[in-house]
């Protein structure tokens, strides 16, 4: 329930390598000593067996949980301040703001030769409720479908904090708001005084470079920006393949918004 672990349960998850941590360029580094400083570090926690079924198919899939070190030691510090007052009620408070991201494993790593991987941003309307405002949902599903059928395998790199582009469920229920009224969904976005696309990739750069090494791999994506940012992670092995599902009437004006900015869409996708 609680983003924090007992300090007993990580050390035991450690020793049985169920706990890593890795530094910004994808490498194992030791989970007991103090990151440097201004050095980025994330802990990774799996496999975990997570049978899935959507849609009525089957998948077989390998969880891995992974957050930011920082975000973890502050829940620490304050897991033992609460324990110190027998705060218990107030643990609720350490699931408020971590942002713990996923990745989905599909098949063997070992094995994998151009393997493809799906960064999937978080989208609660579009991934939980089903909603046809964007293709969200149906681009999560297509992305497992492709994947479990490819020969090559990959994984889906599940960001967490990416609502909205990065600007947070509420905002982006102020822009529907506003999107009603007329503005598209990058308008909108300016009108609250936010950026376009505000999505930080650096966590999934890691993670690609974790389970990837230096393995070339084929990005289902229409954003050529993704791609771009990768790169300038130092992920350069990259090739992007078209990702094109969920296309309805309810978010046609939204897709023609993204093509205008730079999605690489035709006429023919969005119709």
């Amino acid at each position: 329930m609680f983003t924090y672990i007992d300090p007993s349960v990580r050390e035991r998850l450690i020793a049985k390598g169920k706990l890593i941590r890795i530094n910004a360029d994808g490498k194992a580094t030791d989970p007991d000593a103090p990151p440097e400083p201004g050095a980025r570090a994330i802990s990774v926690l799996g496999p975990i067996p997570l049978p899935l079924e959507r849609h009525g198919r089957h998948y077989e899939v390998e969880w891995y949980a992974s957050v930011r070190h920082t975000e973890l030691s502050k829940a620490t510090e304050l897991a033992d301040e609460l324990r110190e007052r027998d705060g218990q009620q107030s643990f609720a408070i350490l699931a408020d703001s971590m942002a713990v991201n996923s990745v989905l494993v599909l098949g063997d790593p070992a094995t994998w030769e151009n393997p493809l991987v799906r960064i999937h941003s978080s989208c609660l309307t579009g991934d939980v409720f089903g909603s046809e405002r964007c293709e969200c949902g149906p681009q999560f599903i297509a992305a497992l479908e492709r994947i479990s059928s490819d020969p090559a395998g990959g994984m889906i790199v599940y960001m967490s904090g990416h609502e909205g582009r990065g600007i947070g469920l509420w905002a982006k229920a102020a822009t529907y708001l506003l999107q009603d009224a007329g503005e598209d969904t990058y308008q909108a976005n300016r009108s609250l005084g936010l950026p376009d696309d505000s999505r930080d990739f650096s966590d999934a750069a890691s993670l690609i470079k974790f389970f990837l090494g230096d393995k070339s791999f084929r990005l289902l994506t229409n954003n050529p920006k993704k791609v771009d940012d990768l790169n300038a992670m130092g992920v350069s092995n990259v090739t992007r393949v078209k990702h094109v599902s969920g296309v309805g009437k309810a978010n046609k004006r939204y897709l023609e918004a993204k093509r205008d900015w730079g999605h690489k869409l035709d006429e023919a996708d969005i119709d």
